[in-house]
């Protein structure tokens, strides 16, 4: 077959695929209840959108050759940024921010029901708990204004918003609104699994949020855009709950405010630098005359090595995001957000092949106006995705101080120790049971942990641990015991009598 005629197959292909799409969305549509028909109708729309784009799509999203370093100007070290120091009227300045949470996840991955940021990291408080801390002691140290934003998603909303009561006396402002809900696909008939609009039950599985790309779009939609743009706030400074590292900086919100060249950025990304085990974070390159931010799964196969190289990509991307609230509505009225597809491929409880459509809040960096890298210190970021994050935050190694977490004075490398927690330890309430109390790791640098193994009380470990109970063996540790670079294996039992 010609060229030209197999893009025309290809292209009565996609066309029988956006139809068959159309009329499944138009029959779960119909099951819509009346109060859930406009929000509902929106999801579906934005999903409708985004299949078309996937349809397009053809193979890594990224032309290798294209990728060019980032110039020099376009990545501020934060020391550059700080160095200029804070103006006097900082409050007024920080009334015109909002901070946005992303909390959207479940904690299922750390063996806990309900979203992630209800789980407690530091002496009973969840992550939700020091987020609201942190900001509350901004709004009374500043006399100002700031409110809170949490980007829920239906896996998150109904449980966060009844918990939210409890901050009612405090000192911050809290909003909600939902990212959108998309039909996750067959990844054999392209067609949504869903047969209705419902999501309990069984129908649990046929529904996705779709990444945290989808902030602008939902955020937009929910009407809460406007009602911050009317009170005069102009910049969101938006981070993943689970992130303890992500406070709000005064001196990047300065940069922003009062930019020294008098130009303000639009977009502001936090990276910071590379070690071994972020080789797969997504980086931030020159990529037709624009910052763009540049994921792994976007990297032709041949030059995964060179992505992932700490010397050519010595930055990645974490998350933290200063935007201007009045770039993403002009963008988003003119539907000129431009971010890469993620494919997601998932398989369900029964076998199910599926993919789910997702995009990512950082890709959007290409679609705004004098968008600009901040190189910050690795403090600030500090995320908690397994229980070796949580150990490591609920130790001495850090001192909490109005919700926010720094590094003990008395550690002496700035460097965070490498802990790695065995298979036993992956729920949360397993991993608690294993501590009597939490280890004094002031002076550690490693930590592997594998099989059936106990912590007594006040134990202390230094320099390289390694502790190996094997199959069908059990490894207590006593209390009070010292452990500095030892490899413990075998089996010891310690039993009350």
């Amino acid at each position: 077959m010609s060229q030209a005629g197999s893009s025309q197959f290809q292209e009565v292909i996609r066309q029988e695929l956006e139809y068959s799409m159309k009329v499944e969305l138009d029959k779960i549509l119909a099951t819509a209840h009346s109060n859930e028909i406009e929000h509902t109708k929106k999801d579906l729309e934005g999903f409708k959108k985004l299949f078309h784009r996937f349809l397009q799509e053809k193979g890594p999203s990224v032309d290798w050759g294209k990728i060019q370093r980032p110039p020099e100007d376009s990545i501020q070290p934060y020391e550059k940024i700080k160095a200029r120091g804070l103006p006097d009227n900082i409050a007024s300045v920080l009334n015109k921010l909002v901070v946005v949470k992303l909390n959207g996840g479940l904690g299922t991955s750390m063996g806990c029901k309900g979203p992630k940021s209800l789980i407690g990291v530091r002496n009973e408080n969840t992550f939700l708990d020091l987020t609201v801390q942190q900001i509350e002691h901004l709004n009374k140290s500043y006399n100002t204004d700031v409110p809170l934003v949490l980007m829920n998603s239906f896996n998150t909303d109904d449980d966060t918003k009844k918990i939210l009561q409890k901050y009612s006396h405090s000192r911050v402002k809290i909003y909600t609104f939902n990212q959108s809900r998309y039909p996750r696909i067959n990844k054999e008939t392209l067609l949504p699994i869903a047969k209705d609009v419902s999501y309990s039950g069984e129908n649990t599985e046929c529904w996705y949020p779709p990444g945290h790309g989808d902030i602008y779009a939902s955020f937009y939609n929910s009407g809460l855009l406007d009602n911050l743009i009317a009170e005069g706030k102009e910049y969101i400074f938006v981070s993943n709950i689970d992130n303890l590292g992500a406070t709000v900086d005064l001196y990047i919100l300065n940069h922003l405010m009062n930019p020294p060249n008098g130009k303000r950025c639009e977009f502001v990304m936090e990276v910071t630098n590379k070690t071994r085990a972020d080789v797969k974070g997504g980086t931030l390159t020159q990529y037709e005359n624009k910052l763009r931010l540049v994921e792994i799964a976007q990297v032709p196969k041949a030059h995964v090595d060179e992505f992932k190289s700490v010397s050519k990509f010595k930055i990645f991307n974490t998350n933290n995001l200063w935007i201007a609230l009045s770039a993403i509505k002009r963008l988003q009225e003119k539907n000129a957000i431009d971010m890469e597809i993620i494919v997601n491929p998932k398989t369900l409880d029964g076998g199910l092949n599926v993919i789910q459509l997702e995009t990512a809040v950082g890709a959007a960096i290409k679609s705004f106006e004098n968008s600009l890298g901040i190189n910050v210190p690795r403090s600030r970021f500090l995320p908690v995705k397994t229980t070796s994050d949580l150990l490591l935050v609920m130790s001495n190694l850090y001192s909490l101080n109005a919700g926010s977490l720094t590094m003990s004075e008395k550690r002496e490398f700035p460097t965070v120790p490498l802990v790695k927690l065995g298979s036993s330890f992956t729920k949360v309430q397993d991993y608690l049971r294993r501590f009597e109390s939490i280890p004094d790791m002031l002076e550690l640098d490693h930590l592997t942990v594998s099989g059936d193994v106990t912590f007594g009380k006040n134990v202390s470990l230094k320099g390289t641990v390694i502790i190996i109970a094997n199959h069908g063996d059990r490894i207590d540790i006593p209390a009070g015991a010292v452990l500095e670079n030892k490899i413990v294996s075998g089996n010891l039992r310690i039993l009350d009598h």
